[in-house]
C-alpha cells in the first residue's frame, strides 16, 4: 500500500517493538530509531538538530527514506525532517508518501528501492571488490609523488599484501580545478601507472569540485558561467577544509562536459582508471546560490555525485540520494579511536548505508582517515588498527592507507594480513553478492534484522547476503566475544557447527575474525 500525502505532515503511531533505519548515515550510531528520542532534518547543512553547526554529522550520504522493521516506509523525493518522540513518529515535508509492504524490514526496503531508487543493473568495477584499495592520503598527506607511490605500492607487495586499487589522493595535480598531474612531483606519469597496472593494480585520482580562484581554469570556467555563483552574481568562493574555492556548477550540462573532458584525458593519456569524488558536500552549497539549472543544497550535491556514474572505478563519501547507482560509497572520515565515532561506529553506518539504497560500501581507510589525529608524536594503538583491519575485511570493501607493514610490529602485521587472506578467501561470493544487489537493490552487507525478525537491536553484527554471519571483535583488549546466533546452522571457519537461535561466547585472540557459514 502506497499513499501520497496531501498535506505536509505525517505523524505515525510506533507499533510494538518497530524500530527504523534511514535518513542519515551519520546517524548509524543512533539506529534503529525508536527506542529514544532522535530529530533531524535532511535538508539543513549539519542536519542534525541538537548540534549546530557540527558539519561532521552531515558529512556523508543521506536520503529522504525511512525504513521500518515491521514492514512500513516513508519516502519523498524532496527532503524532510523527521523526529520520534513519545511513541510516534513525525515527518515534515512535501510530497511524503508512505508505504506497508509486508511485515518485516526486508519487505519495506524491497518495496521502497524497488519504487523510488530501482537498482541499475550496474556495479562500479570488480576490482574495487576483489582487492583491497590502498589510498595514499595517510601516508603522504598534501605532497604525494611518483616516487612515493611507487614505493608505496612495492612495499604493500613485498609485505604480502595483494594487488588492488592505488588511489593516489589530494595534491596529485597542479591547483584545484587544473586536473592536470604536477610536472615536479609526477614527471613521467605514465610509465608510473604503466609500472602500477603491471604489478596488477588500478589507479584512481583525487578530486573535487572546487577550483582555486587565482587560477587559468577560473579564468576559463568563469567567462563561460560554468561556476556556482552567489546572489550577487558573481562566482560564490566557498571555504572548505583546504581553504577558499570557487564550485563547479555541475548541475550545467557544459560544466560537467568540459570535467568529463579533463578527467576522460587523463584516462586516455595516461591510463588513469577511476576517480575519487571528493567534497560535493550538502554545506558546500547555498540555498541562495544560482545555478544552471535551480537547485538547493541537496540538489547540487546529488549533481556532484551524478558525475560520477560514467566511472566504473569511483568513489563517493557525500551523495544525496542516488541508492541503487553503480557507485562506491565511503564511510566519513573516522579517527583512530575505540567506541562510538570509531571502530564502533563501521558497522552500524554501514548498515544505514545499505538501507538508503547504497550497496556499494567502504568503509573509513583502516586505522582512521582523519589526519588530524596523526601527527608525529601520536603512537599508533597496533591492537586498534588489527581490529579495524578485521572488521574491514568482511565489508563489501576495504581500504588501508596507513601502511601496516611500516607502522605495526611483526605480530600485529601478521593478524592484518590473516584478516585479508579471509578476505581473499570470500571474494567469490562478495562479488557475487554485489552483482545481486546491482540486479535487485538488496544491500551486501545487511543487519541480522533483515532476514531474522526480531533481531533489530544487534548492531555490532552483520550479514554478507544471507549466510554469512559477521562478528568482528570491537573493544579493547578482548579476550572473548559474545556473538549471538541468528535461528539456523552456522558453521565457523574452524567447523565447529552452532546452533542457532542462541547467544555464544566465543574466546578470541589477537588474530580471530569471528564469522560463520550458514549450512543446511
Amino acid at each position: 500500500m502506497f499513499e501520497k500525502l496531501p498535506v505536509g505532515r505525517l505523524v505515525l503511531p510506533l507499533l510494538p517493538d518497530e524500530r527504523w533505519w534511514g535518513g542519515a548515515v551519520s546517524d548509524g550510531d543512533r539506529m534503529p530509531f525508536g527506542g529514544a528520542d532522535h530529530a533531524r532534518d535532511l535538508a539543513t547543512s549539519a542536519g542534525h538538530q541538537d548540534v549546530p553547526g557540527d558539519l561532521t554529522r552531515g558529512c556523508n550520504q543521506s536520503a529522504p527514506v525511512l525504513v521500518s522493521s515491521r514492514g512500513r516506509f516513508v519516502w519523498s523525493d524532496r527532503p524532510f525532517s523527521f523526529a520520534f518522540a513519545d511513541g510516534s513518529l513525525s515527518v515534515i515535508g512535501a510530497g511524503i508518501v508512505r508505504g506497508e509492504a509486508g511485515t518485516t524490514l526486508a519487505e519495506a526496503f524491497g518495496a521502497v528501492s524497488r519504487s523510488y531508487f530501482p537498482a541499475s543493473g550496474l556495479i562500479p568495477a570488480e576490482a574495487m571488490f576483489s582487492g583491497p584499495q590502498y589510498n595514499t592520503w595517510i601516508e603522504m598527506p598534501y605532497l604525494p609523488t611518483q616516487v612515493g607511490v611507487l614505493r608505496y605500492v612495492r612495499d604493500l607487495l613485498e609485505a604480502g599484501f595483494p594487488p588492488g586499487v592505488v588511489m593516489i589522493d589530494d595534491r596529485w595535480s597542479r591547483d584545484y580545478g587544473t586536473w592536470q598531474f604536477d610536472p615536479e612531483r609526477f614527471p613521467d606519469p605514465a610509465e608510473m601507472i604503466r609500472q602500477l597496472h603491471g604489478w596488477g593494480c588500478a589507479v584512481m585520482l583525487w578530486l573535487v569540485p572546487f577550483v582555486s580562484p587565482d587560477s587559468a581554469v577560473f579564468r576559463y570556467l568563469r567567462g563561460r558561467d560554468l561556476l556556482v555563483r552567489g546572489p550577487d552574481g558573481d562566482p560564490a568562493v566557498r571555504a572548505w577544509w583546504n581553504g577558499y574555492s570557487a564550485v563547479l556548477d555541475t548541475t550545467n550540462v557544459d560544466a560537467v562536459a568540459w570535467l568529463h573532458g579533463e578527467l576522460d584525458a587523463l584516462v586516455e593519456e595516461f591510463g588513469v582508471d577511476g576517480f575519487k569524488f571528493d567534497g560535493g558536500d550538502v554545506y558546500d552549497y547555498r540555498a541562495d546560490d544560482l545555478t544552471a539549472v535551480p537547485s538547493d543544497p541537496v540538489g547540487q550535491c546529488e549533481s556532484w555525485a551524478r558525475v560520477g556514474v560514467t566511472y566504473r572505478f569511483n568513489e563517493y563519501r557525500a551523495c544525496w540520494k542516488m541508492g541503487g547507482q553503480p557507485l562506491a560509497q565511503r564511510l566519513h572520515d573516522k579517527p583512530p579511536i575505540w567506541g562510538s565515532g570509531g571502530l564502533s561506529s563501521l558497522i552500524p553506518e554501514a548498515i544505514a548505508q545499505g538501507l538508503i539504497g547504497h550497496a556499494f560500501t567502504c568503509p573509513d581507510m583502516i586505522g582512521g582517515g582523519d589526519l588530524a589525529a596523526f601527527g608525529e608524536e601520536s603512537p599508533i594503538d597496533q591492537e586498534l588498527f588489527v581490529r579495524f583491519a578485521q572488521c574491514a575485511a568482511l565489508f563489501p570493501m576495504m581500504q588501508f592507507s596507513l601502511a601496516p607493514w611500516r607502522v605495526l610490529d611483526p605480530r600485529h602485521l601478521a593478524a592484518v594480513l590473516a584478516a585479508v587472506r579471509i578476505r581473499q578467501q570470500l571474494v567469490p561470493r562478495i562479488v557475487a553478492l554485489a552483482r545481486h544487489a546491482a540486479a535487485t537493490g538488496e544491500p551486501v552487507l545487511r543487519p541480522i534484522e533483515y532476514h531474522f525478525p526480531g533481531y533489530e537491536q544487534v548492531t555490532d553484527q552483520f550479514l554478507l547476503g544471507a549466510d554469512i554471519l559477521v562478528a568482528p571483535v570491537l573493544e579493547r583488549d578482548a579476550r572473548t566475544r559474545r556473538v549471538v546466533v541468528p535461528p539456523g546452522r552456522w558453521a565457523r571457519s574452524g567447523g565447529e557447527v552452532i546452533d542457532g537461535p542462541c547467544t555464544v561466547d566465543l574466546r578470541v585472540e589477537l588474530a580471530s575474525v569471528p564469522w560463520f557459514r550458514r549450512v543446511g
